[in-house]
């Protein structure tokens, strides 16, 4: 029997967040791959590789065998890791297939010098991202969002009246996730220090989300009683 805390998140029904450690298990695996067939010449092994990814991606998680992998046997023998937003993982995976496949089409049209290009770039992000955490795709997925108006900066004014403060009153407001194991820590360190935040769940109020440019949770800010922020706490 597991000794580990219940987990917050399903991985097969919570599909808006991932535990951070699955990802890095996928690239790991998508990067082995792509550096075998680049080290033996077995280019087929670059088409697995973006069969496996594009198949979880058109399926789902279920499909993906890195996630069975670790949800069902890794994640049961070292408890859940941090808990993040989907949507760069997401994003980084479509980005790797397509170069996935189109090294597979560049062997197979007779250019194997592009194709192994192509399946070299994979393997070397994939494996950096895998022992480092830190995902190109994942940041070309925060750009993008910044280009289309989604700004991860602190807001200068927070209408504290739409999130039912008192008139005349300061607050702290806690954007947050309720799938989110750093939005929880976050609330529980404002609170014992005595300033106790006023929560915006973003999964229940996108609208506000948008307003403020959330693109990252969690975030916390010290508004004045006029609405204009102060200070980001975190």
């Amino acid at each position: 029997m597991s000794t580990h805390p219940p987990r917050s998140a399903d991985p097969y029904r919570d599909l808006a967040v991932i535990d951070a450690r699955a990802p890095r298990l996928n690239q790991l695996l998508t990067g082995l791959l792509a550096l075998t067939a680049l080290l033996t010449g077995a280019w087929p092994l670059v088409a697995l590789a973006a069969v496996q990814i594009s198949t979880g991606l058109l399926l789902g998680r279920r499909w993906c065998l890195a996630c069975r992998l670790y949800f069902g046997v890794l994640q049961p023998l070292l408890g859940e890791g941090p808990v993040e937003d989907a949507r760069p993982v997401k994003f980084a995976n479509q980005v790797g297939a397509a170069f996935l496949w189109s090294s597979t089409l560049a062997h197979l049209a007779g250019f194997p010098s592009a194709g192994n290009l192509l399946a070299g770039l994979v393997a070397g992000l994939a494996l950096l991202a895998a022992t480092t955490g830190f995902c190109v795709g994942c940041s070309l997925y925060r750009a993008w969002a910044f280009l289309r108006g989604i700004r991860g900066g602190t807001p200068g004014h927070v209408d504290l009246a739409e999130l039912g403060v008192v008139p005349g009153e300061e607050a702290v407001v806690q954007f947050t996730h309720p799938l989110c194991v750093d939005c929880q820590t976050l609330e529980t360190r404002l609170s014992a220090d005595g300033r106790r935040p006023v929560l915006v769940d973003v999964s229940r109020r996108p609208d506000l989300a948008r307003k403020y440019g959330i693109a990252v949770v969690p975030l916390a800010v010290a508004v004045r009683a006029n609405g204009s922020v102060e200070r980001r706490i975190h």
